[in-house]
Order: C-alpha cells, then structure tokens, then sequence
C-alpha cells in the first residue's frame, strides 16, 4: 500500500496549510501593528496630564520662580492644562534637578533647571544623579546677567571701591549665593581670581533667602539678579556696582560691567532652561519644545520677562545641548583652577 498521497491531494493539503499560514501571518501583524498604534497613542498623548508640574530648584521669590511663573501661566492657557510650579530649593539647586532625574516619566513633570547643577556642580562634587544621562535637554529659557549689589550700611559706593575694600582687608568682605556652584557663588570666585582678591563665599538655598540677610546687613554683598533686587536699588537699600554680563544692563545704562571696569574677558551670565528626565519619550520631549518656544516667543511673556530683566532665548533640544557642553567646559576649568569643593 502506498502511503503518499497522490500529487492532486498533495496538492490541495499543502494550498489549505498555506492559505491558513498566510491568514495567521496577516493576523499576527495586524495585532502588533494595533499594540504599536497603541503605544505610539499613549506615548505622543499630549499634555500627558491635565496637570503639570514645574520643578523650580530655588526657593518663591527669586529669578527662577518669577520667570517661570509668567511662563508657566501661558503655558497652562495654550495647553489646557494646570500647570503647577514645584519650589524644591536648597543645594544649589541639585535637589531639584535630582528629583525631575528620578521623577515621572511620562512627560508631566518638567524642570525649570540652571546653570549651577547642570554645568558647575559636576565639577565640585559626587552627585546622585547624572545632568548628561539622567536629564534631556528640551529649550534653553532665559539668559540674563547677575548684579554685582552691595548694603547701603558698608559705605561701599563704587566697584572701584568695593576691589579696593577686598584688597586692604582679606578675607572679611563677604557675598552671599543661592548656593555653592551656583552662578552667583561662580561669578564671585571668578572675580577674586581675576582682581587678586579674597572675599567670603556664604550660600544660601535660593535669591530671596539671600537677599532677605542682605537688606539684615548680615552680609555684605551679593552677585543677585536684577528682577530679585530692583525694587532695593530703586529705594536706596542695595547699592548696584557693576553688571556680569558682555553689555550693561538698559535697566542699569549708568552701571558699568565688571569687563569694562579693569577686567576685560569677564563673563558670569545666569541662565535656566528646560529640562525634563532622559527616560521621557522623544516625541513628549519634543511637543514640550514646541510648546515653550511658542510661549517664549509670545509678546506679552517677552515683555513681562524682559521687565524683570530677563532675556528670553528659545531654541531648539540640540541647540541647548551643545550650550550646556560648551558651559560645563568653561566652569570646569575655572573651578579647577580654583581648587572649588562642594561646601
């Protein structure tokens, strides 16, 4: 007996396995192309949720919380959501953005991140989280430089005087910070390289903790931005002796810059940008940018930004990318030179 079926059946058999193989192939890749669809969805769902958290790493009150209160609220109005600030002031910032490292992934939590613990602070000390690795890069927010600002009660009137107070008397004239690497603590250690000076560095956990030991008299001076001490400069209490940026201040025309007072070259500029935790995914990452370049770029949050004396300077996630190695190569090599440490 001959076990073979003949060719015609052979035939038919092998037609209705491969009709049935084909039918399960176009069924499995219909149903991973449904999970991927899905996934995509709930990946690009946008805003992840109707509230969003804004990670501020200074305490209420100074550049940082008013710059991202006014964009926080165009941000809520042309997204449809709430968007709420997160104050976690102290150690420069670093516990903010360790936090935002660590925090949701989804794309609801945002962090309104600075100079100090994204570009200096690795250069100090050992940090719990990685600003490169842990962090991704969205738009850059504002630009803007620090006030060199003394107490009305020292008797200093002049940057002039203040270089010659720090000469005659080492060691006793302090400034304080919102906190060690930050860029008001960088700008006065810069300074003492630069003018053979030795001043005391005083950190605190953010500009209004500052600026309230200031105005106590309980230090002497302060690298503070303009928006967290004009209104001391326009009633007499802060004395402004010079400006950290390339150009004066339009708020101040008649304060000169540190360059232009004796030491040419220098630069101390203050800047926060958007950041959020490396692990949210790219297309989230780049809604936000869109998202925040178009309210950086709205009229009336320019204006209101540019009022507290703060430039507004969106760009794009790689643009930012690129600043923040350029800027993180700069500090290193001033805080190297210093022999700074985390305090």
């Amino acid at each position: 007996k001959n076990d073979n079926p003949t060719p015609s059946v052979w035939a038919a058999n092998n037609l209705k396995e491969t009709h049935m193989n084909k039918r399960t192939f176009i069924n499995t890749c219909a149903l991973l192309a449904l999970g991927l669809s899905a996934l995509t969805s709930q990946a690009q769902e946008f805003p992840p949720k109707k509230t969003i958290t804004m990670v501020v790493g200074f305490a209420a009150g100074g550049a940082a919380d008013t710059a991202a209160r006014i964009i926080a609220k165009k941000l809520g109005d042309n997204i449809g959501a709430s968007v709420v600030i997160d104050n976690r002031g102290g150690a420069g910032g670093n516990i903010a953005h360790q936090f935002a490292a660590n925090g949701p992934t989804d794309g609801s939590t945002i962090l309104f991140g600075s100079v100090g613990p994204l570009t200096i602070a690795p250069h100090m000390m050992k940090l719990p989280y990685d600003p490169v690795k842990d962090l991704s890069p969205i738009t850059m927010g504002v630009n803007f430089p620090n006030v060199l600002v003394v107490h009305a009660g020292t008797g200093i009137k002049t940057f002039a005087d203040y270089i010659a107070y720090a000469k005659k008397n080492p060691n006793k004239l302090d400034y304080a910070s919102t906190g060690p690497g930050s860029a008001s603590h960088l700008a006065g250690e810069l300074l003492d390289d630069m003018a053979g000076i030795d001043t005391v560095h005083v950190p605190y956990k953010g500009g209004a903790p500052a600026l309230q030991d200031l105005l106590g008299g309980r230090v002497a001076a302060y690298f503070s931005t303009y928006s967290t001490s004009q209104a001391y400069i326009d009633n007499g209490k802060l004395i402004p002796l010079a400006s950290t940026g390339a150009q004066r201040l339009k708020q101040l025309p008649k304060i000169p810059t540190v360059a232009e007072s004796g030491y040419p070259g220098f630069s101390a500029t203050n800047w926060y940008a958007f950041v959020a935790s490396s692990k949210v995914p790219a297309p989230i990452l780049d809604r936000w940018n869109t998202e925040l370049v178009k309210v950086l770029k709205s009229p009336d949050v320019v204006e209101q930004l540019n009022s507290h004396g703060l430039t507004p300077q969106p760009g794009t996630r790689d643009e930012l990318a690129k600043y923040i190695t350029k800027e993180s190569a700069t500090w290193g090599r001033v805080i190297r030179e210093r022999k700074i440490t985390g305090e």
